[in-house]
């Protein structure tokens, strides 16, 4: 008997994982990345609005969050209405999440005094209905909180987007436990493109797609969010998946 293609039998179980998940089974709209190797790993072709999606950073990143929040705000960049940014913790920098695209008169900030108000605000966020995304900072996010979230920004069709951070790195590991979260990324720095001429080009991350529901996992190197939110592949790596160079960057060292 001859095998199915590989796209074929791709397609066929997410059109069975779309059947049992009942109200997910609805088309979403998607906001793509507008790079052909991450959207083609997504189903629709993007990241799914009304959806919840988690961000966390790689190695150090992971406690100061720093490229897990530069990513997320290129994401929030590109929808469209303001943004509300949720966190508990005073050390958010603005200028920063500006020169990823996201305009300081677009976000709304909100300070929770904990964790537990941290999420009362991501929910009722999401079930206003009337703002772009609606992003928080979260050390931890269990599957009843998380299916919350899910069911809140499929009700309202916003983007929920949770940026994983802990106080020290040990606290990580939580970021493998399973969440409603339709997809999970890391986003790992790494060193930038040298320049023909003293200076410091653009930085670059590895991107890590760990979680994609009724999609493929991925890594991609990429050049971070420019002013418009958007990432692009490194010139070297443009004809090509980056995915074997990060793996036999991995098996060498």
């Amino acid at each position: 008997m001859p095998r199915m293609p590989h796209t074929s039998v791709l397609a066929d179980l997410r059109e069975r994982v779309q059947r049992l998940e009942g109200r997910d089974a609805r088309v979403r709209k998607a906001l793509p990345f507008g790079v052909p190797e991450i959207d083609g790993r997504l189903p629709g072709g993007g990241l799914a609005l009304g959806a919840l999606h988690e961000v966390a950073g790689g190695g150090n990143g992971a406690v100061d969050g720093a490229a897990a929040a530069l990513f997320t705000a290129g994401v929030a960049a590109r929808t469209k209405g303001k943004v509300l940014w949720c966190v508990t913790r005073q050390d958010l920098f603005a200028p920063a999440i500006a020169q990823a695209g996201l305009a300081p008169g677009r976000v709304i900030f909100v300070e929770a005094g904990d964790e537990r108000m941290l999420l009362a605000c991501f929910e009722d966020g999401l079930r206003h209905g009337g703002l772009g995304a609606v992003v928080a900072e979260v050390a931890k996010l269990s599957m009843t909180a998380s299916r919350r979230l899910q069911l809140a920004a499929e009700g309202s069709g916003t983007l929920a987007l949770a940026v994983r951070r802990w106080r020290r790195q040990a606290e990580a590991a939580d970021f493998g436990q399973p969440t409603a979260s339709v997809t999970r990324w890391r986003v790992s720095v790494l060193p930038s493109r040298p320049l023909p001429v003293p200076g410091v080009g653009r930085s670059r991350w590895l991107l890590e797609l760990l979680r994609s529901r009724a999609g493929e996992c991925a890594d991609f190197e990429v050049e971070a969010c420019d002013a418009q939110g958007r990432l692009a592949l490194p010139s070297t790596l443009a004809d090509r998946s980056a995915a074997p160079q990060v793996a036999g960057r991995r098996a060498a060292g």
